[in-house]
Parts: structure tokens; C-alpha cells; sequence
């Protein structure tokens, strides 16, 4: 299965605790590496959330924010301690008698004393557990997304495999012929020159001419490349870091073929594989 690094999923929840919203972005990224924005009711969830995510991705950046909106009846409400309250009230009085300018004190200067307003305890226990169903539904709904952008791009992997096969193909059928072309050129040198045919010396040119210009390996590793990255854009795992490895060994070969052309179609040849590979490495980039 190809998987996408990006991606976006969103979901919504609503029950008598009020709306949730959890939305998950991703990007390509080396490793697996997510950030958390969430409501402080919701903050003993991160590990729990860290797990899930685990458990469905491999690698990409991942921004999780989820957003609590109360219901519109539920009101808030605050706690005074009278107590307090009327310590601080009465303290500030005695201080103002003894002062020339007294300043006076409004009922907000006694609410901002540490204890005075508190707001009651909340009990989130039920929002939390729509929070944690919410979030592993948007999970499931983001690796299906990743699963569906990666398989977009399979025809183009196909498309320029099959290219590369056909160059292979091409390239390995011109060999005989390009070669004793290479061969006639070099006798036509030695007549030109003057120089007497001497077979074992014809011989032995041709033995390093063939040693120089041989690419059978380079091409016999291009097919065996070919058909490991087919294999492997069938596995079911994260196969994003193989296939980045598969494309360095076929550029690899794609340049020693290269350095090794004598032959102005197997130069193009060449240039139009290392075309192909890179056009399949930025996308491998982004794939998990």
C-alpha cells in the first residue's frame, strides 16, 4: 500500500457536554514526530493520543489540535469565599483609617484576592471519553486519506518503471552492434596508420575496448532494481525509506552507465533514466 505523508483529516462530535473538533494535518518528515493542541481538560490525554497515533503511522510531521466548545446552556458559574472576602474588606478599612488619603476599594480590588473567586471543579469524564473515540476516528479517517493520495501516484511509478524497462531493453539490443562498430573503427585506425594487422594486438584492443565499454552488470542491476521497487510498492508496510534507497541505487547505475557510453543512444539513454529516476524520487519524498 502507498501512504502519502500529506495529508488532512477532520472530525465532530456533539453530545450534552457540548462540540468537539479534532483535525489532523500532516507532512513529510523523517520520522514521526507529532504536536498536541489541546483543551487543558484534555491534557492528560496526550500520551494515550501519542500511542493511537503509533499504532497508524510511521513517519510525517503531525499537528493534532482539538477544540472543546461548551454547550450553550451550560453556564459557568464562580465560588466566593465570604470569608476571605470579608478579611481582605475589613483589612483594607483598617488600613485606610490610619491613612491621610485613604484610597477606596471596589468589590473587583477584593475579587482579585487569591482565594476570594474560584471557579468549581468540572467534570470532564465524559467529554474526555467522546475526546478519545473522536480522536481515533479522525486517525483511522487521516491514514485512509494518506492511503488514498499515495495510490494516486502508483500509475506514475508504473508509467516510468515500465519506461526504464524499455530503455534497459534498448540499450542491451545495441550492444553487439555498437561494439563491433567499435571494433571496425579500431581496425580502420590501424590501416589508416600504416600499421600491419597484427590479430593477437587487434585482440587484445578489442579485449580492453570491451572491458571499458561492458554494461551488462549495470544493466542486469537496473532490472534487478526495477522489479525490487514493484515488489516493494506492493508491500503493506511503510515503504517510503526502501523505495529512497531503491532510487539511489538506480541513479547509481544510471551514471555509470553514463561514464561507461561510447555511443551517442546510450548517452540519451543514460540522461533519460536519471530524467525518470528523479521524477520518481520527489515523490517518493512524501511517501510514509
Amino acid at each position: 500500500m502507498i501512504r502519502s505523508m500529506t495529508a488532512f483529516a477532520r472530525k465532530d462530535a456533539r453530545g450534552g457536554w457540548g462540540t468537539l473538533t479534532c483535525e489532523i494535518r500532516t507532512v513529510n518528515h523523517r520520522y514521526l514526530e507529532p504536536s498536541f493542541r489541546l483543551p487543558e481538560a484534555f491534557r492528560e490525554l496526550e500520551n494515550r493520543f501519542r500511542e493511537e497515533l503509533r499504532k497508524g503511522l510511521k513517519r510525517g510531521k503531525v499537528d493534532v489540535s482539538m477544540r472543546l466548545q461548551s454547550a450553550e446552556n451550560e453556564v459557568q458559574g464562580f465560588e466566593i469565599n465570604d470569608e476571605i472576602a470579608n478579611a481582605v474588606n475589613e483589612a483594607a478599612n483598617h488600613i485606610n483609617r490610619m491613612l491621610d488619603n485613604p484610597a477606596h476599594i471596589s468589590a473587583l480590588d477584593i475579587l482579585r484576592w487569591p482565594g476570594v473567586m474560584s471557579v468549581p471543579e468540572h467534570d470532564y469524564s465524559a467529554a474526555q471519553t467522546a475526546a478519545a473515540e473522536l480522536f481515533a476516528e479522525t486517525v483511522a479517517e487521516l491514514v485512509s486519506v494518506r492511503e488514498r493520495e499515495g495510490e494516486r501516484l502508483r500509475p506514475l511509478f508504473e508509467d516510468r518503471l515500465a519506461t526504464i524497462s524499455n530503455l534497459v531493453v534498448e540499450v542491451r539490443a545495441r550492444m553487439p552492434e555498437l561494439l563491433a562498430a567499435q571494433e571496425q573503427t579500431l581496425r580502420d585506425r590501424f590501416e589508416k596508420a600504416k600499421v600491419e594487422l597484427d590479430p593477437e594486438r587487434v585482440a587484445q584492443e578489442m579485449v580492453m575496448l570491451a572491458q571499458k565499454s561492458d554494461v551488462a552488470e549495470e544493466l542486469d542491476r537496473l532490472d534487478a532494481h526495477v522489479s525490487e521497487v514493484r515488489e516493494t510498492l506492493q508491500g503493506d508496510q511503510a515503504i517510503g525509506r526502501r523505495l529512497d534507497f531503491l532510487m539511489q541505487e538506480l541513479n547509481r547505475e544510471a551514471n555509470t552507465l553514463s561514464s561507461k557510453s561510447f555511443d551517442a543512444a546510450v548517452t540519451r539513454a543514460a540522461v533519460d533514466l536519471k530524467v525518470l529516476i528523479e521524477q520518481m524520487r520527489e515523490q517518493v519524498q512524501n511517501l510514509e
